[in-house]
């Protein structure tokens, strides 16, 4: 995991580019995973937001060069796969960096 223990403080510190880096390589088989039923169109994954009673795809879309994603229909967006996991597991940004470290072995 990449992960250094300071001594000025008691949590890990993560090496988030190392850890997004990682999940860039396998982001279409991430999305798959989190977001089974979304489409590929151009350079976007397009599905439904898990996160609220989202009845059709379309607002949620996922760029698979930059990972940079929105909800277009709530204004929820963010920049990379950490804050990808983060958003969709109700996670906070530590700890989704460290189950993608993990599921990496970063």
């Amino acid at each position: 995991m990449a992960t250094e223990t300071s001594t000025d403080e008691a949590k890990p510190r993560l090496y988030f580019e190392k850890i997004n880096a990682a999940a860039m390589q396998e982001l279409p088989a991430l999305l798959l995973r989190w977001l089974p039923n979304g489409q590929v169109r151009k350079r976007e994954y397009i599905s439904r937001n898990p996160r609220r009673a989202d009845k059709h795809p379309g607002s949620f879309k996922v760029n698979l060069q930059t990972c940079k994603w929105a909800d277009f229909a709530t204004g929820d967006k963010g920049g990379d796969p950490i804050s990808l996991a983060a958003y969709l597991h109700g996670l906070s940004q530590f700890k989704a960096a460290q189950c993608l470290a993990a599921m990496f072995g970063v």
